[in-house]
């Protein structure tokens, strides 16, 4: 299974020939390459994960891929195929086993709506939260995309995830509220958390696991 990483939240996993999108936001630009997708995983409704004309075109270039998401999301698309999730729902798309968990985006402030948010875990292999760190209920994990900046956390959130979970591998997600400098400070952060190895993927790098 490849695991290449986008701007920001996106994350495109590819097995047998196959290609799974998840949250392809505004931040996402280098995105170009739109075949071979087989399903597109919207984990909120927020415009950094769901841009609708991103969301078009790759729908455009594979006419049978369904749009999985929350409701809040679903209920902005019309003629395209959907498939409305919540936690604790399980969907196979392709060669792509789906679970869902979590339910509610992380608290930012009262005046912010707390939308629909599911994390998602792909074929009991890569676990992604979306905005919030709710965890799988699973004993293992191999990789995680672990969010690191945004109005809704703090990075010792992000680090106290990664102790609860305990996955092998961790790169970063959610990370287009960076600057050069907090870049660097996020991977020297990670880097150094014990048990785990870290790959600072940058948008179009890719992680394979066997």
């Amino acid at each position: 299974m490849k695991i290449t990483k986008y701007e920001h939240a996106c994350i495109v996993v590819e097995m047998d020939g196959k290609r799974l999108v998840i949250d392809p936001g505004s931040f996402t630009k280098s995105l170009t390459d739109l075949q071979n997708i087989v399903g597109v995983v919207i984990t909120h409704v927020h415009a950094d994960h769901f841009e609708k004309d991103l969301v078009a075109s790759i729908l455009a270039a594979n006419t049978d891929a369904p749009v999985i998401s929350v409701k809040e999301v679903t209920d902005q698309l019309k003629d395209v195929a959907t498939i409305t999730i919540d936690a604790g729902d399980h969907k196979t798309i392709g060669p792509f086993s789906l679970e869902f968990f979590g339910g509610r985006h992380a608290y930012i402030h009262d005046k912010v709506p707390q939308n629909q948010n599911v994390g998602v875990l792909v074929n009991e292999t890569l676990y992604y939260p979306g905005d919030s760190f709710s965890p799988p209920d699973k004993k293992a994990i191999k990789v995680a995309a672990v969010p690191v900046s945004g109005p809704w956390l703090k990075f010792g959130e992000a680090m106290d995830f990664i102790r609860a979970i305990k996955p092998e591998r961790v790169f970063p997600a959610h990370d287009g509220f960076l600057s050069e400098g907090g870049q660097y400070f996020t991977d020297r952060w990670l880097g150094d958390a014990e048990g785990i190895e870290y790959y600072p993927l940058k948008p179009g790098e890719s992680l394979s696991i066997d």
